[in-house]
């Protein structure tokens, strides 16, 4: 059986693949920083109150806080598309497009730049999305492709073959 599919790397298909990671590899990682960025919002909250509780006059200090707190609610609330986009706007010229070849032995998948030959057990995790699948080979590392230009079978079918070929089940991520 073979497997052929073509996919297209944008800041949105990137910040899917950053979402896959986040809850997956990186879990606990993210978990950690979620938390400590929560304690310093609310820190810096209890900080901004206490100076109009005392009467201080909105000064450089406060408007520094206050900008240093939009900027992490805004990381918080938006990690997996900024990680999406400085990983997109990152990736080596020549790698928007991506055509993959998925058989029993490895997969091999080509770009303007070059080809490459990977074998199944070099993945990490397989992780599944609406719209991809993601293979993870390392934290920092991963692959997507695109269900909607899947040829070979269905997505269904794809997703039994890669279990097989992985030896793990693929990791559904919402």
């Amino acid at each position: 059986m073979e497997f052929k599919c073509e996919t297209v790397y944008n800041a949105k298909a990137m910040a899917v693949m950053a979402k896959a990671m986040r809850k997956t590899v990186r879990r606990k990682h993210s978990h950690r920083s979620h938390v400590f960025g929560w304690i310093v919002l609310a820190l810096g909250l209890l900080l901004s109150m206490s100076a109009f509780l005392r009467g201080d006059s909105i000064g450089f200090p406060v408007i520094a806080t206050w900008a240093a707190m939009a900027v992490i609610l805004l990381a918080l609330l938006f990690e997996d598309r900024i990680n999406g986009w400085v990983a997109w706007k990152r990736r080596l010229p020549g790698t928007e497009r991506t055509s993959a070849v998925f058989r029993p032995d490895g997969f091999d998948t080509a770009t303007d730049v070059g080809n490459s030959q990977w074998k199944y057990d070099k993945i990490q995790l397989a992780a599944e999305t609406d719209g991809y699948f993601v293979f993870i080979f390392s934290p920092s590392h991963a692959q997507l492709y695109d269900k909607m230009h899947l040829c070979g079978g269905s997505p269904d079918e794809f997703r039994k073959f890669i279990e097989k070929a992985v030896g793990t089940p693929v990791q559904y991520v919402k």
